[in-house]
């Protein structure tokens, strides 16, 4: 069978599959089930569980808001409950579900089964739910630990629903945990959010005290936007770039892309809306709120969207959605791509991070009310919030680096690497006044005259949503819109909430000594209003992140520009930008040493991996496609040897001889660069990669894209944008 051959086999199967079906839930009546009838049935949850006491759930719900340990009296009620309900629903064995330093889940799984007395019986204990020995040897640690040094612990976390994952032939209890290792060092990314967690409640809770609102916690809450590509698994498994890198290291743009602006918000196909109603079924399932779907920007782009949660839950929702995005794609034929950037010359993918905090009653901290220039809680919580931005931007910025979102951030299709705050007219206008000590306008709910009665009025809302910006306040939240779509949210979580968190700590005691000299709750307000924004004023940005003139004015305002991850990362160890972490005790300046050594090893590593694919598809599939399609042209040239010098055989010969000899020395560079790698030096092996060959790399790519463009098909083996990206 000849290349063409192949490649067509691999059209015909995409686009002739039929859509899946799969079996929905349907009452004694034979009606589908609502939503509510089957949401979160895989999840155990100790706050609603039936047979689990008042006064225990109680206790449950003290221990997981203070320091205080939790008895194993009470954890057996627990283990005794859950263990019924799992058997119940088909589970034969339990796990501690953890997120090591790796980006992705972990978890090993261990029967109920024991053996006493010569007899079997199903047995899961206090001590089986509370803790666990993984071994911690071979996940990352960043140089904290020797191999030999192998034993680390998981640990109960009470704050996130335990839950079921099904298997074909049965189920697992999952049971979330934190990952320390034998002297307690976080090797995890749930240890620090929880943390993050207690620091942003203890400080909040205080500034709100001292102005009269009592609450009993504060958390912060979240909604992670998931954007993700489905391409046909066959023309997935045709190419080694996106097996080996998620991503394509080359290819030629389709004629048709984007341009035409008509895939957002399209016809969903039906093929793919198939997946999509399965993949909201089995999230349902898992308690995970999944809320909005839709086409995305890029062919064959598509988003997912979630109702707000707890940080902590919504970070570990956020896990399990991308596991299981993956797995039910496979089961319609799918592969789920959650690379930042897939495909070049389109958008890419991120993770809109969507941000608040709710207090212990639910009221929403960055609500504006209907007169945002007259709520002086409202704009001192936002004032705080952007000065938190102004401090730590350096370090935010370090918490969204890795390989894959180099390729997004700055590339006009998401926010730069600069990290800057907008506001909104409204409140840009309010905060100008505070700064200028001018008095405030009032604000109005204005309704936009649609100029037909036909259509029901519409409310103009205090902010636009601007897509440039990193960190936007959009309405009652702040959306952190430069997170890449591969990565856990956890990190970034924990960093925001501690800067947060330390500056209002500081705002804290900023109100309490102004009511003490006698000043009114609203004048306190008012003072700390304005010295934030004294402060913080120059990182308040609403117009075009992606303009260049942007990154010049950024430049004059003083604020950071991290362009690649190699620059960003060593944020971590800067002690001018990690010492408010130390100080929250989000993160130890070991643990912190140790996520700086596991980020920048996996960064080389991972670009390493996509240098070496990208020099064996080179001598793979580009050399060879080349050298058959160049003999093809010489037998032409000499069969038709009337006029070789003006023929066409002869003009695609020499430009396609150009462009071959400078691929051969990008490719003999490239090679090069790669064996000079200094691997003692992580940080210089980074910048080394970062700035001088992933350039090269990409030069190299182009002009692989640039034969592909000239080759015909039955010369080229490898599956092309237009196949990958169109072909459902």
């Amino acid at each position: 069978m000849s290349i063409n051959e192949k490649l067509e086999d691999l059209r015909i199967n995409a686009t002739s599959r039929s859509e899946r079906r799969f079996v929905r839930p349907r009452d004694e009546q034979g009606q589908f089930k609502k939503i509510s009838d089957y949401y979160g049935r895989n999840t155990f949850d100790f706050r609603t569980a039936k047979g689990i006491p008042d006064r225990i759930k109680e206790e449950l719900i003290q221990v997981s808001r203070s320091n205080t340990p939790l008895s194993k009296e009470t954890a057996k009620v627990v283990a005794d409950v859950v263990l019924e309900w799992a058997m119940k629903k088909g589970a034969t064995h339990f796990c501690h579900w953890f997120q090591p330093l790796t980006g992705a889940t972990a978890e090993k799984h261990d029967s109920f089964l024991t053996i006493k007395d010569g007899k079997a019986m199903e047995y899961f204990s206090a001590s089986m739910l509370m803790q666990g020995e993984p071994d911690a040897s071979s996940f990352p640690n960043g140089g904290s630990r020797s191999t030999f040094e192998a034993r680390g612990y998981t640990t109960w976390d009470l704050t996130s629903p335990m839950f079921l994952l099904d298997g074909v032939n049965g189920r697992t209890l999952c049971i979330p945990t934190a990952f320390v290792s034998y002297d307690g060092q976080a090797l995890d990314i749930k240890t620090p959010l929880l943390r993050s967690e207690m620091s942003l409640s203890k400080n909040v809770s205080r500034f709100l005290a001292a102005l009269g609102d009592e609450s009993e916690f504060v958390q912060s809450t979240c909604g992670a936007e998931q954007e993700y590509f489905l391409i046909d698994k066959d023309f997935y498994f045709a190419r080694p770039d996106l097996m080996m890198c998620g991503r394509t290291l080359f290819g030629s743009l389709s004629v048709k892309n984007q341009q035409l602006d008509d895939h957002y918000f399209g016809d969903i196909p039906e093929r793919v809306m198939s997946c999509m109603q399965e993949l909201d079924y089995e999230l349902h399932k898992l308690g995970i709120p999944s809320k909005t779907r839709h086409n995305e920007v890029a062919p064959g782009q598509y988003e997912l969207a979630p109702i707000f949660s707890y940080s902590n839950v919504s970070s570990d929702h956020n896990q399990l959605m991308m596991a299981t995005i993956k797995k039910v794609a496979m089961k319609h034929n799918f592969v789920a791509l959650l690379h930042e950037k897939p495909f070049a010359g389109i958008n890419g993918s991120g993770k809109h991070l969507n941000w608040s905090m709710s207090t212990s009653n639910g009221e929403n901290l960055l609500e504006p009310g209907p007169n945002p220039e007259s709520n002086h809680r409202f704009l001192a919580v936002v004032a705080s919030i952007i000065e938190a931005v102004n401090r730590h931007a350096p370090m935010l910025r370090a918490t969204i680096a890795s390989a894959g979102n180099d390729h997004r951030l700055g590339a006009n299709e998401a926010p730069p690497s600069i990290i800057s705050a907008y506001v909104g007219d409204t409140l840009e206008k309010i905060f100008t006044a505070i700064k200028e000590g001018k008095e405030l306008g009032v604000s109005e709910n204005i309704s936009m005259d649609m100029g037909t009665q036909q259509l029901a009025d519409v409310k103009k809302d205090n902010t636009d949503r601007n897509r440039t910006s990193p960190f936007a306040f959009t309405g009652n939240k702040f959306e952190f819109r430069a997170c890449g779509s591969e990565m856990s949210i956890g990190l970034p979580l924990s960093v925001l909430n501690g800067a947060i968190s330390s500056v209002f700590a500081e705002s804290a005691d900023f109100v309490e000594a102004e009511i003490s000299r006698g000043a009114s709750r609203e004048e306190a307000l008012k003072r700390l209003t304005k010295k934030w924004i004294d402060s913080s004023y120059k990182v308040i940005f609403n117009g075009d992140g992606y303009s260049d003139e942007w990154v010049r004015e950024a430049e004059s305002r003083g604020l950071a520009n991290l362009r690649t991850s190699a620059d960003a990362i060593p944020m971590l160890v800067d002690k001018n930008e990690n010492t408010f972490l130390v100080n929250e005790q989000v993160f130890t300046n070991d643990e912190l040493e140790l996520r700086y050594n596991v980020l920048l090893e996996r960064y080389c590593s991972v670009r390493l991996i996509e240098l070496n694919t990208l020099v064996e598809m080179v001598y793979q599939h580009v050399v060879p496609a080349v050298l058959g399609y160049k003999k093809s042209l010489a037998n032409a040239m000499s069969i038709d040897s009337s006029d070789t010098h003006n023929s066409l055989e002869k003009t695609i010969f020499d430009d396609l001889n150009s462009i071959s000899k400078d691929m051969n020395l990008k490719l003999a560079s490239l090679k090069g660069g790669i064996a000079s790698l200094n691997h003692n030096d992580e940080l210089a092996c980074a910048k080394d990669i970062a700035y001088n060959l992933m350039p090269l790399s990409e030069e190299l790519g182009q002009l692989c894209s640039d034969i592909e463009v000239i080759i015909p098909n039955k010369f080229w083996g490898l599956p092309k944008y237009m196949d990958m990206l169109f072909l459902r």
